[in-house]
């Protein structure tokens, strides 16, 4: 999300810079200077040249090694230096990685997700919460307004009826569906819930007019974040 170059390349050269040159580099890495064939843009604004350059700091393997990384297939994370077409700037540390069918099938995935005019946004905090019980013992539902960073709204809606597994899902947009359902794993929308929503549903955000309302709606949004999984 935070890099306006994604590439698919090929390593053609590297070298190594001396540590003394390498400012900033971490233990167990090295800085080299690598040079890479352009095999296909999946996100920029603007055409490359077929051939870029950039600095990346590698890990060494148990013997202090440099990994075998000329000719291979990488994906690249990055951003454009300048005014130099040629050159690029990874986004962070860990902004190479090893090419696989199943790495760009994702990375180009997530991509349409995040360039999408209707991209979920970032999770910002809770707006309000409020659970209504229903007419059967253990029937009821919650009802849980989510704050955004652009003012989308979002909204969980987490469904109780006696004998069954808690039902919910998620509605983005004004409209609240139903019949929504959970967003699926490594998905922009699971991934901005699991990573955005606090841990707690805070006090203050509950509309209750009983405690026992209270505490439920607080135990349906502990089954979102379960369902959702851990933010890694």
């Amino acid at each position: 999300m935070n890099a306006p170059l994604v590439i698919d390349a090929r390593i053609s050269d590297m070298i190594r810079i001396k540590e003394n040159a390498a400012p900033g580099l971490a233990s167990g890495r090295a800085r080299l200077y690598v040079t890479a064939d352009v095999l296909a843009l999946i996100r920029g604004s603007s055409a490359l040249p077929t051939q870029i350059s950039y600095l990346a700091d590698v890990p060494l393997d148990s013997r202090g090694k440099l990994p075998k990384l000329k000719k291979q297939r990488v994906l690249l994370f990055a951003r454009p230096v300048g005014n130099k077409p040629g050159e690029v700037q990874l986004t962070g540390v860990d902004s190479q990685y090893l090419w696989s069918p199943e790495l760009d099938a994702r990375t180009r995935g997530i991509t349409r997700e995040v360039l999408a005019s209707d991209a979920t946004p970032a999770v910002t905090g809770i707006g309000n919460a409020f659970h209504v019980p229903g007419a059967l013992p253990g029937e009821g539902e919650t009802q849980v307004f989510v704050k955004t960073a652009n003012g989308a709204p979002i909204s969980l809606q987490i469904l109780r009826r006696p004998g069954e597994k808690p039902h919910w899902g998620v509605s983005l947009g004004d409209i609240v569906d139903p019949n929504a359902g959970a967003p699926k794993p490594e998905t922009l929308a699971w991934y901005r819930l699991a990573c955005g929503l606090p841990k707690t549903l805070p006090d203050s955000a509950i509309t209750a007019d009983t405690p026992d309302n209270a505490q439920a709606a607080r135990e349906d949004y502990q089954v979102v974040l379960r369902d959702l999984g851990p933010c890694a």
